[in-house]
């Protein structure tokens, strides 16, 4: 199968302040946010991406553009509702300090997969919807560009965490155990007898091995002897 980059948006205006943006219009990436998503863009300017798939929440779509500007040819750029934020119904537009309070925040840290928003969505219907479209975009790629086919998600924090709990093979309720920093980059391959994660949450280093596309097959006992990067090429 192709290799999906799970990318977070950068850091937004509603992240600097504390508030739970969820789905609300208007929620930008700030200042530090830009920068972050800038390199990232960067970082995977050495990727030759087959598309880069956006939530369709701006502060997602300002992230994809920055990686999309670093590339030489320009990549499919999709917009993917279901990669949308989580609906936190009653939830969003308050602060995170209001809402540590609320009597159900005790379940969202301890069983996600009981906790459904007042007035939005459950955890587990982010998920199930968020993984859905990740392995069928993810299946489209590969057939329209081969096996080793690399390309981009650009999404939300518990939409990325969600993704890889399931790539994982983790119940819903050990997401949490995962973080997703902004701007970040985990890289997932789908496809033989189980999914690969390659990666979570960096936000460094050299990516470009992933040019020349990731062998199907068996986990190498013992870890095996990694990924040739231009530094292992020049030691």
């Amino acid at each position: 199968m192709a290799t999906v980059l799970l990318v977070r948006h950068g850091r937004s205006t509603a992240n600097a302040t504390g508030m739970l943006a969820g789905r609300m219009d208007g929620v930008t990436l700030d200042e530090a946010g830009r920068d972050q998503a800038a390199l990232t863009g960067e970082l995977l300017a050495a990727v030759p991406l087959a598309a880069v798939v956006s939530s369709p929440l701006e502060r997602c779509r300002e992230t994809s553009q920055f990686i999309l500007d670093r590339q030489r040819q320009a990549p499919d750029a999709p917009v993917e509702s279901d990669l949308t934020e989580c609906d936190y119904g009653q939830w969003q537009g308050r602060q995170l300090s209001e809402l540590v309070t609320e009597n159900l925040w005790s379940v969202v840290q301890s069983q996600p997969s009981a906790v459904t928003f007042p007035d939005g969505e459950s955890l587990a219907a982010m998920q199930t919807r968020s993984v859905a479209a990740i392995r069928r975009h993810d299946a489209a790629f590969e057939a329209e560009h081969g096996p080793n086919a690399v390309w981009a998600a650009v999404s939300h924090g518990d939409i990325i965490k969600s993704v890889l709990a399931d790539a994982l093979g983790m119940h819903l309720d050990l997401f949490q155990r995962i973080n997703v920093g902004p701007a970040s980059v985990s890289i997932v391959r789908y496809g033989g007898p189980r999914p690969s994660v390659y990666a979570i949450n960096t936000e460094a280093g050299d990516l470009s091995w992933l040019a020349k596309g990731i062998s199907a097959g068996d986990a190498a006992v013992g870890g095996g002897s990694g990924h040739q990067t231009s530094a292992t090429k020049s030691a």
